[in-house]
């Protein structure tokens, strides 16, 4: 008697690593997970953990990897071991997490050339990204050529905005005969985090407007009305918006000019100072948020600066928001950062009170790896911590497809 696949490989493919993880949408549970990094070295290493039955210690391998291929079969081989291999019959589909999706993809889309050729096409705007998704999934095409191969794009959850917020104010023929607009980038975490805020809120998502904060090394901020995104922070790229580890987020295009014309710099240069070289490191030299409050807490001027540069940045985006939804039922901070940093929350609300908002010192302080409310019962709009799940939620969205329960 045949069953119906349930189990669904999720890949985020980085230019030299590929992280995993191997889900049973029956319901829910993670089988396995892990990390090749270095992929290309002659110090390539892969860390596997199994995680069915009670979980299992974690496996490393090291030694050289030297592409993809390689790092795809070797994955096989450690889902084989578990008994959790690629040609199991129980695997229904790979979703890969695609950084850009431009205008045209809209939700999760399984994967032909055409659709591989457009994701090529927007390489221009994803140089970093795309052309490490597009390695991943043709990869993973060659070792299972049998099963679908779903794209889940970042930027498709905020394909929604209105061009109102889309639209940068500059040239209409320029702009789009480059793309140049706005995308926004977290977008799964987004989707997912503000479905569970208005799960945790007893509500559905189209009665609730959330504000979103998605905070760790990258860092941005969304304004969803009704489960649907109507402006967000990142822009053509992930530069723009919140400060974050180590990119500027947002500063006068005109630093770029006066940085050319009065330190000789070239793009390449700008571009590796904003991106790589600002935010908390280029404030204070750290972008470990732990790390930034034990020194401001031993009175480092340099890292309290940081810190309050972070928080001013932060607390703007979260009125500019308000003022963009015009009622807010939470503001709910996740990632690494907003999910365990209590001071990070606590600062970022304090002050707002005047807007329904307030953080109980109590609650805030609580770690948990569970979906909570921070606010006091007398605040008018929920606080809330929500761990993101990114993979969950493109396996999610894959098996969905694959499964007939959305077009395809």
């Amino acid at each position: 008697m045949s069953t119906t696949p349930t189990r669904v490989l999720v890949l985020n493919s980085g230019s030299s690593s590929v992280k995993y993880q191997l889900l049973d949408m029956a319901d829910g549970s993670r089988l396995a997970q892990g990390l090749v990094e270095r992929i290309g070295e002659d110090t390539s290493r892969l860390a596997h953990s199994p995680l069915h039955g009670g979980g299992g210690e974690t496996r490393e391998r090291t030694g050289p990897i030297p592409d993809h291929a390689a790092a795809l079969k070797a994955v096989a081989e450690e889902l084989a071991v578990d008994g959790l291999g690629l040609d199991s019959p129980e695997l229904a589909a790979i979703g890969h997490r695609v950084v850009h999706g431009g205008l045209r993809f809209t939700r999760p889309t399984v994967v032909d050339d055409e659709v591989l050729a457009e994701i090529e096409r927007l390489v221009p705007v994803a140089p970093l990204h795309n052309p490490a998704n597009l390695l991943g999934i043709r990869t993973a095409q060659a070792l299972r050529p049998d099963l679908p191969q779903v794209a889940v794009f970042d930027t498709a959850f905020h394909t929604t905005m209105p061009e109102a917020a889309a639209r940068y104010a500059i040239d209409v023929e320029t702009a789009d005969a480059h793309r140049i607009r706005r995308y926004g980038f977290h977008g799964t975490s987004h989707a997912y985090v503000s479905r569970e805020t208005a799960r945790l809120l007893g509500k559905e998502p189209e009665e609730v407007n959330v504000i979103v904060l998605h905070l760790g090394n990258g860092a941005s901020a969304s304004a969803v009305r009704g489960g649907r995104c109507v402006d967000t922070s990142m822009g053509l790229t992930p530069l723009e918006g919140l400060v974050m580890g180590t990119r500027s987020g947002d500063v006068d295009p005109a630093v770029t000019f006066h940085l050319k014309r009065v330190a000789g710099m070239s793009a390449d240069e700008i571009d590796v100072l904003l991106n790589k070289r600002s935010g908390l490191v280029g404030l204070c030299g750290d972008n470990d948020m732990r790390e930034i409050r034990r020194r401001v807490d031993e009175g480092d001027e340099r890292a309290a600066l940081a810190f309050d540069v972070y928080i001013h940045r932060l607390k703007k985006y979260i009125g500019a928001y308000y003022a963009v939804l015009g009622r807010v039922d939470a503001v709910v901070f996740t990632a690494g950062v907003g999910e365990n940093a209590a001071p990070v929350r606590e600062a970022a609300i304090a002050g707002l009170e005047e807007l329904g908002l307030a953080v109980d010192a109590d609650l805030n302080a609580v770690r948990s790896g569970e979906p909570r409310v921070i606010s006091p019962d007398y605040a008018r709009v929920a606080v809330a911590v929500v761990p993101t799940d990114e993979e969950l939620e493109i396996a999610r969205q894959t098996f969905a497809l694959t499964a007939g329960e959305v077009n395809a």
